[in-house]
């Protein structure tokens, strides 16, 4: 089974905000579109992934994330993260109806394609399927099989509000990479030290990082 990734990207001007105690004004943008790449990058060299799409307004990443052969879907609904989402599996379930599709975070800078291929293997096993995070509140990926609508429940306390949404618990380990989002100083450190992308490491070695 091939999946079809849908990854949300906000304004790089507007992502991570969090990361202001590590990351200047002027070097969080980079930041964002780093992680984005990288992330895009291995998702695109999992033996799993048929392909990715990337719903974002933004000009920037639009045409990097494009270059590295990600699909653009703006974000038309303008409703927030879960609704791009929505959207986004939409638009590529019109072109390709029996496809499964999974929900991918655009901040896992560390993100390994065969640990990746192997949480999609496991959510193929079910209707919908969801990856916690390394801090076991939010939610790193969200998947649905063929025939099943998405419903993304993205934000505050994911984990939670997809465990009640009815989509089953992908509890693996080894597959560290896939959990490792980036919202603070602390999970930037947490990434590098499993080893991020070039395009992340090129960025962050302009940042004054205690212990990187």
């Amino acid at each position: 089974m091939q999946w079809t990734l849908v990854i949300p990207l906000k304004s790089l001007a507007r992502a991570k905000s969090r990361l202001s105690d590590t990351a200047a004004d002027g070097l969080r943008p980079s930041l964002a579109l780093a992680f984005a790449q990288d992330t895009v990058a291995a998702a695109l060299a999992s033996p799993a992934v048929r392909n990715v799409a990337v719903v974002t307004d933004d000009e920037l990443a639009g045409r990097e994330l494009a270059a590295l052969g990600a699909r653009i879907v703006s974000d038309e609904p303008g409703g927030g993260l879960n609704a791009a989402l929505a959207h986004a599996a939409a638009v590529v379930r019109a072109a390709s109806p029996a496809c499964p599709v999974a929900a991918l975070n655009a901040d896992l800078p560390a993100l390994r394609p065969f640990e990746l291929a192997r949480v999609l293997e496991a959510a193929g096993e079910f209707p919908r399927a969801f990856l916690a995070d390394a801090a076991a509140i939010g939610t790193t990926l969200l998947a649905a099989a063929p025939g099943r609508e998405l419903l993304p429940a993205f934000g505050p306390c994911s984990r939670t509000r997809h465990d009640d949404s009815g989509a089953s618990e992908l509890l693996l380990d080894s597959v560290d990479s896939v959990r490792q989002d980036v919202d603070t100083g602390a999970d930037l450190r947490a990434a590098l030290a499993l080893g991020v992308g070039p395009r992340t490491a090129a960025v962050a070695a302009r940042l004054l990082i205690p212990g990187q």
